[in-house]
């Protein structure tokens, strides 16, 4: 008798371990489904949209690598604006631009230099932070101080694209009365174009008297990473969108992860302080 009611508590056991089991299993997909449903119910349609671009661009490996460099070369008015290496962590803390000219600019997370001092230009803060940053873009919709707002549709050279208007918060970064128009392909859901105002400099009116696009094309994956081999830039208005020529246009080659040595970043002596 004492064999039997033995084995009867050994199974018992089993079934409820195996039960329980089975409960928590079926909990846990019920938390992390209501998990995803919280969240999508805490984004704002232009939020999500945001967040579906940094998807497409595969923002989390992008992130998960300590640096990225690549080579820019860049021309406006039928002049050529940069020719550099530019190197950068992806979290863009820290900047190295090595120009075809020897110019060296450089950013320490704290403040912008130049070298060799004999090389110094106006727009040199201007080319450290604006071009780096159109690289960057796809993957810093979602960074503090990012405000979306303005779902719609919006065209380029009559094709539909999902568009939404990027504002930012005080005192972000250099620029922070600088808005974008992003452009999103429907399908893919990858960044197309942003339209932009340039505040650097300037007041908010005057700049935006004379905005700009710029369009990103032929991508192409480095580590599942999407980036744009093409730029081109346009006018542009909120009721013509791009319109005329191009203005300018740059290519991206030579992309790579990199890990950085500690003293990278490290502006050369004699290096002077750059402020605009």
């Amino acid at each position: 008798m004492k064999k039997y009611i033995l084995l009867f508590l050994v199974s018992f056991a089993i079934f409820s371990c195996q039960e329980e089991k089975k409960t928590k299993k079926e909990n846990d997909k019920t938390t992390v489904t209501q998990k995803d449903i919280e969240q999508k119910e805490t984004l704002s349609p232009a939020e999500q949209f945001a967040a579906n671009i940094q998807s497409a661009h595969q923002t989390s490996n992008f992130k998960s690598q300590e640096a990225i460099q690549f080579k820019l070369n860049l021309n406006f008015g039928g002049k050529q604006r940069m020719n550099a290496k530019i190197t950068m962590l992806t979290n863009s803390s820290k900047i190295k631009i090595e120009k075809e000219d020897g110019t060296i600019l450089m950013y320490d997370n704290e403040k912008a230099f130049l070298f060799p001092k004999e090389n110094n230009y106006d727009g040199a803060r201007f080319d450290m932070f604006t071009w780096t940053y159109f690289f960057a873009l796809p993957f810093k919709l979602t960074d503090p101080g990012t405000n979306w707002q303005d779902l719609k549709e919006g065209e380029l050279n009559e094709t539909p694209y999902e568009t939404a208007k990027l504002t930012f918060g005080d005192n972000i970064g250099d620029a922070p009365d600088d808005w974008y128009v992003i452009y999103s392909d429907k399908q893919t859901k990858l960044m197309k174009a942003a339209a932009y105002i340039v505040t650097f400099g300037k007041d908010t009116a005057t700049a935006e008297e004379n905005p700009h696009a710029i369009v990103y094309d032929n991508y192409f994956s480095v580590n599942g990473v999407a980036f744009a081999k093409e730029w081109f830039f346009y006018n542009w208005s909120e009721e013509k969108g791009i319109y005329g020529d191009p203005i300018g246009s740059g290519e991206i080659s030579n992309v790579k992860f990199i890990e950085a040595k500690e003293d990278f970043f490290i502006a050369p002596k004699e290096s002077i302080e750059i402020k605009k």
